[in-house]
């Protein structure tokens, strides 16, 4: 079966680049607290436009905000505003900018106090995705719970609807369609190279290996359309 006549949620339609990211990124368990970061914080330049707009600017924004690196954001003045606001490749909202700088700031904050970005996510749904059968909401109850946690700790442009977009893009809830070809797929937890070599060799009995530290790659984020 070819990539084309693979059965998929309907929200990518034709889209070469909407098509991709739900193949590879969206609804994928997402572990890493800075990733989760930058993928929220994109989520919350979505507010009021279709994602496929943020999508399209992703790397224009990743260039822009230094690769989300959260202690290079939270330096930015003043003047970095004012060159983010010349950017033609973001979108230009001083509220938007000054949220993500001061997300980043948050974000260290956090972590300072011992908070793990990624271990707060995943609480909330006790640290597996939550399988969802029915209907594709707008937002849930926890989507509010959470937004709620986000707001207490001072971000911004995190209300439910932003939110619980964010938990599908993150894997924090799977709600790819039920004949989906990617839903089962995301729905099994991933196992590192080790722990996979070892149960395939396991059966052979005193198999020593030793598997070398691979830099781990930069994944592309996962991304939702919100009307």
């Amino acid at each position: 079966m070819s990539a084309k006549d693979l059965i998929r949620c309907s929200w990518p339609g034709s889209d070469l680049l909407y098509c991709a990211y739900h193949d590879e990124e969206w609804g994928v368990p997402e572990r890493d607290s800075r990733t989760l970061w930058e993928t929220l914080m994109l989520e919350g330049f979505q507010a009021g436009l279709a994602w496929i707009v943020i999508l399209r600017k992703r790397e224009a924004f990743r260039k822009a905000f230094k690769n989300f690196d959260p202690a290079k954001v939270a330096r930015f003045t003043e003047t970095d505003i004012e060159r983010l606001l010349q950017d033609p490749g973001i979108v230009r909202s001083r509220a938007k900018i000054e949220a993500t700088i001061n997300g980043a700031r948050i974000y260290l904050a956090m972590q300072a106090a011992g908070e793990d970005f990624s271990e707060f996510a995943w609480s909330f749904v006790g640290g597996k995705p939550i399988q969802n059968t029915g209907p594709v909401p707008a937002t849930t109850p926890l989507a509010e719970e959470i937004s709620k946690a986000l707001k207490k700790r001072g971000f911004k442009f995190v209300g439910p609807t932003i939110t619980y977009a964010w938990m599908q893009a993150v894997g924090m809830v799977n709600d790819h369609a039920p004949d989906c070809f990617r839903r089962k797929a995301v729905a099994i937890p991933r196992k590192g190279l080790g722990t996979a070599i070892h149960e395939l060799f396991a059966p052979l009995g005193g198999v020593e290996l030793q598997i070398s530290p691979r830099k781990k790659s930069r994944r592309k984020l996962p991304v939702f359309q919100e009307e």
